[in-house]
């Protein structure tokens, strides 16, 4: 049986280094015709993107999809909310999750699979300043510690 075929469009790293992930969802998302364009030539930015419940859905706030450069007059709107697609169970859980544990979802990763766009949806805790030092120190030694490794063979 064949693999999936995979295609990344953009990591959010920065989601990395400010919050501990605890859980990843994959969830489609909801968009018009220049965004999937848009997207095709990799633009996208990912600061300050976060994914709320309203309503019993997830949507995407400040997704910044920038405008297609042939969409003429049909274009879209950059920083839109958009519509995660989920299942209901999925929902519920994340809403459990997010109330009684301060949590937060944020975007890890767009790509597409099998020809549709996913999301890597992340279920979060934001990391303090020594977390964040602590990391930094860790990933450090290891890149000091693969340096030496090398220099020995």
């Amino acid at each position: 049986m064949a693999e999936d075929p995979v295609k990344f469009l953009a990591k959010n790293r920065k989601a990395f280094h400010l919050f501990e992930i605890i859980e990843r969802y994959e969830a489609g998302i909801a968009l018009v015709g220049t965004e999937v364009k848009s997207l095709r030539e990799g633009k996208i930015d990912f600061s300050d993107s976060y994914a709320r419940i309203k309503g019993g859905e997830v949507f995407l706030f400040n997704l910044d999809i920038p405008r297609y450069h042939s969409g003429g007059y049909v274009n879209h709107e950059p920083k839109r909310p958009r519509k995660l697609l989920l299942h209901r169970h999925e929902i519920d859980k994340l809403y459990i999750q997010q109330q009684q544990k301060k949590l937060t979802m944020v975007p890890l990763a767009l790509y597409f699979k099998n020809g549709r766009l996913k999301v890597e949806l992340g279920l979060a805790r934001g990391k303090k300043l020594f977390d964040k030092r602590a990391d930094a120190a860790k990933k450090s030694a290891e890149r000091d510690i693969r340096r030496a490794e090398r220099r020995e063979e």
